[in-house]
């Protein structure tokens, strides 16, 4: 099975994303990249260079629906002539009627974020929206875990791997242990368990973080040797990785319980002492992080959580005594 990674711009601030090229019949695209011209062009140069064109893909599977991984899909699916798109159930992000914005906004101001933040981040939503076609349901067939994508030499094991989005997958070639991981494993981050509705009840914050602790543990149990990730360089030393993210992971849970004054925080305004200088987007990617460990904390025991005014309220064990 030959795995052709493309290096595609973006116009966010992580930069390139990694799409796979897997030659070989049903052909497949794995992630999109954005719809940008300048991702279009260089991905039709990349497939020309692999003796193949659009019209040529069979299947388009996307790790998550972030707009840096999906973007292209419903263009490449039409040019393509109805290639088939897979993409988990969970998943919402640029699913037609999966995912109002209000589900979101209801989050946030239980979050504690403030009304002129709210109209900040919907205009920032809007302005990412463009990178991306929605696609319908009847669209998209579902990446079910544990199920085989079959190729003519060989196949690929689903992994659901949820924790950065919540219908994230991972695919693994068992033949040499050679995972495709989208935004489950970036070698030089760590990557943001973005704040999502939980798939099963929307009006609930999807617990993130614990969910990516158990699926980077899933990933450890197949003693990967390659780790294709959606950004930057392959991982060729997992364990050193995983344990890497496991102290940053606990760092960082520290710290964050270690902001929460007397009084409580709401998760707003534990982004806010985390980092003071974000701005744009980076305050929706700080406010996730924040709500994520807060999840998490309180679901060990670590901390007391209570509702106030439809704000979400973090405490130390035992108030304000």
């Amino acid at each position: 099975m030959k795995i052709i990674p493309i290096s595609l711009p973006t116009p966010f601030y992580i930069g390139p994303v990694n799409v796979y090229l897997i030659k070989e019949e049903p052909v497949t695209l794995i992630d999109t990249g954005p719809k940008t011209k300048a991702a279009i062009d260089i991905l039709r140069a990349a497939l020309r260079e692999a003796g193949l064109a659009v019209s040529d893909l069979r299947r388009i599977v996307l790790t998550h629906a972030h707009e840096d991984h999906c973007g292209l899909a419903r263009s490449l699916r039409d040019e393509a002539k109805d290639a088939e798109v897979f993409v988990h159930d969970w998943e919402t992000g640029h699913r037609v009627g999966r995912l109002e914005y209000a589900e979101h906004r209801q989050l946030l101001i239980r979050a504690g974020v403030p009304a002129d933040e709210l109209a900040m981040i919907r205009q920032l939503y809007e302005g990412v929206r463009q990178y991306a076609d929605a696609l319908e349901d009847d669209h998209c067939t579902a990446l079910v875990d544990e199920a085989q994508l079959q190729f003519e030499s060989g196949s690929l094991r689903v992994v659901h791997t949820p924790g950065h989005t919540p219908g994230s997958c991972s695919f693994i070639r068992e033949a040499d242990r050679t995972i495709i991981a989208g935004d489950c494993v970036l070698k030089r981050v760590t990557p943001n368990p973005v704040l999502s509705p939980d798939p099963i009840d929307s009006s609930r914050r999807f617990k993130s973080l614990a969910e990516y602790l158990v699926s980077l543990a899933r990933l450890r149990s197949f003693a990967p040797t390659l780790v294709l990730g959606g950004h930057g360089d392959a991982v060729r030393d997992y364990e050193e990785l995983f344990n890497r993210y496991l102290r940053a992971i606990r760092e960082r849970q520290a710290a964050v319980i270690g902001l929460i004054p007397k009084e409580g925080a709401t998760p707003w305004q534990v982004s806010r002492a985390m980092f003071p200088e974000a701005d744009d987007v980076h305050r929706f990617l700080a406010v996730s992080e924040a709500a994520a460990h807060l999840d998490y904390a309180h679901s060990e025991g670590k901390l007391a959580l209570e509702m106030s005014d439809g704000r979400e309220i973090y405490r130390h064990l035992g108030g304000t005594d």
